[in-house]
This record gives structure tokens, sequence and C-alpha cells, in this order.
């Protein structure tokens, strides 16, 4: 639970723990004087589940064959547990965690045992976690992955549907597919676009009071049940969307966004290069100008690695794999000078 700070309140935060570091006349209160602290797991964790349960309503998740993979991370318990109160029929994978596998060859960042599962088992899908449980992707009845942006673009659209998304406003990165922009205008809902990191979506959730955002990378926040992602949370909302439509997953996701295919290449750079895309003003306008309304550039430095993205969508893959290796070439050109 909680929310992540904003880098005003962070740096409000270290202000405080500067002057806590000063030293003091008088020692501060101990032991005794200082409080107690009341430890209840069971109580604690019921609550959780209840809270997360109380996302749909009071309806039921039964009729639902699910593969779930925990990722042998936070999620190992919780997880199963409500989806089987839920009344979910359920097969469950790397929920045995030892302190060492979290995340090895298993959960959202590695699903392919998972959709080797969803078709042994004839199940209507599967859904990952990741190893601390705050995001989840989905794989159809057909062993396909369905990201981030599909699992958005369906929640906005059944939440609009229900007149429940707040402003009819969704809030995204900036590295969400083109085809999640194309599937929200066609479905008339709106897209604010922000940075990338789940941080820049919750600020603009709260700035706007809006319900819904997130990334492709399966980080959701919805903000009337939550301050962060909560990838339970989603599974049960997506789950809930499926048993209400009576849908298949490949058939709703399909209808939501068709995804462009999508390039990303890191460009190492040896020094700072924040004024990237104003150096390469020339390229990218001739990239953008050949894509036109069926492609798009990003050209962005990382925030945590010494490293430039260079990002092209276009209709076809062949396309963007040569705009973008002109686009990596061209950072590493400039790095060099």
């Amino acid at each position: 639970g909680g929310r992540k700070l904003s880098d005003a309140e962070q740096a409000q935060v270290e202000a405080a723990l500067e002057d806590l570091l000063q030293p003091v006349p008088h020692p501060g209160p101990v032991r005794e004087l200082v409080g107690r602290v009341i430890q209840d797991d069971a109580q604690a964790g019921e609550a959780y589940l209840d809270s997360v349960a109380a996302a749909i309503e009071g309806r039921n998740l039964q009729g639902l064959k699910v593969v779930l993979d925990c990722a042998n991370g936070s999620n190992f318990e919780f997880g199963p547990l409500l989806l089987e109160r839920l009344g979910v029929e359920l097969c469950v994978l790397a929920n045995s965690p030892d302190g060492l596998n979290i995340n090895h060859e298993c959960g959202s960042t590695s699903i392919a045992a998972l959709s080797e599962r969803v078709l042994a088992e004839g199940a209507d899908l599967g859904i990952a976690f990741d190893g601390d449980a705050d995001r989840l992707l989905a794989v159809d009845h057909t062993g396909e992955e369905v990201d981030g942006d599909h699992i958005i673009a369906l929640c906005a659209i059944d939440l609009a549907a229900r007149s429940m998304l707040a402003h009819n406003t969704v809030v995204v990165t900036v590295m969400s597919n083109l085809g999640f922009l194309q599937g929200m205008q066609r479905a008339g809902i709106s897209v604010l676009q922000t940075a990338v990191g789940d941080r820049n979506v919750l600020q603009a959730l709260a700035a706007g009071e809006f319900s819904l955002g997130g990334e492709q990378s399966g980080h959701i926040i919805f903000a009337d049940h939550s301050t962060t992602g909560d990838g339970l949370l989603g599974a049960v909302v997506l789950l809930d969307l499926l048993r209400r439509s009576g849908r298949p997953l490949a058939e709703l996701a399909q209808a939501a966004m068709t995804r462009l295919p999508q390039v990303l290449l890191n460009v190492p750079v040896s020094r700072p290069m924040p004024e990237i895309a104003s150096l390469l003003n020339q390229e990218l306008s001739a990239a953008t100008a050949e894509l036109g309304e069926t492609g798009r550039v990003l050209l962005r430095p990382s925030g945590t690695e010494a490293v430039v993205r260079v990002m092209v969508e276009a209709e076809q893959s062949e396309v963007a794999q040569r705009i973008a290796e002109q686009l990596a070439l061209a950072v590493e050109m400039l790095a060099r000078s």
C-alpha cells in the first residue's frame, strides 16, 4: 500500500533526516517511553484481501479456469487464496519461494512456462505477477501475451461503459504503444501521457482526479481502490471483466487495440545527454515524416542508466527496425563527438 513520494516530498524527507543527524543536547525517550507496536499479521492479511475483493462489489469469479504464476514472490499465498475464495478454478505455478528463486524463469518477466501451462491445461487465461506483486501480465487461451497496454485498454473501455472512468480519461506513459492511443481514440476515451515511471502516472492521477492509469509493463493503478499498483487487484478486476462479458480474453484484447510493432534499442553513452532530442532534430524530423500517422518515434535518455533509449513504432516491423537502427547510429556518432 501507500504511495510514492514526489521529488519535492523526498527533498523534505532528506532535510528532516539531516536535521535528525545533528547533535542534540538531550537524548530522546527510550524503552517504555517510546511506545509499542501491535502486530497481527492474520488480521492485516484478511483486511487486505477484503479490500481487494470489494473492488468487484460482491460478484464471484466462478466458471473461469486460470493458471496463476506467483513468481515465487510476495503473492505466493494471498494470490491463490483470494482467487480460490472468489470461485476461480486455479492451477498455480511458482508459489514456493525460498529467498533465491524470486522471478527466476517465472513471473511477468518470463512468461514462457505460463503460456505452455495455459495450453496444456486448456485454461481460459493465465496471469503472472512480478516478484513484489505490484504488476501483472496475462496470456490468453492461445498462449499469446496480453501486456499492460491491453489490460489498461480493456479496463478503460469497461469502466467508461459503466460511467466509472473518471473524466473519461486514462493516464499512461509516453512508452505506451501507438495502438493503445488509436484504440482509445476509437473508444472516445481521452489519454493523458506522462514521463516514464509509475510515480509520474500516480502524480497525474492525483492531480487530475482520474481513476485509471498504468504502464505497458503491467503496473496498473486503480485509484478508486488503491494508492499504488497492485497485481492482485488488477487480476481480480480483469477476471471480473471477463466473467461479465462472457467473451474470451483474446477476442476482447483484439477488439480493444491492435499493437503496432515496436522496436526499443538502448544505446550506451559515456556522458549525460539530456538534450539528445533537440541535437538530433533533423534525424527525428525525417523519421517522423516517413512514418506519418502510422508510426511514432521517441528518443530519451534513461533516468537510471548511461544509455539513450530509441523507440520506434510502425505498421511494419521491418520499417520500425530500420529507423530505430538509423537513429541509434546517429546517437552513437553524436556521443563520440
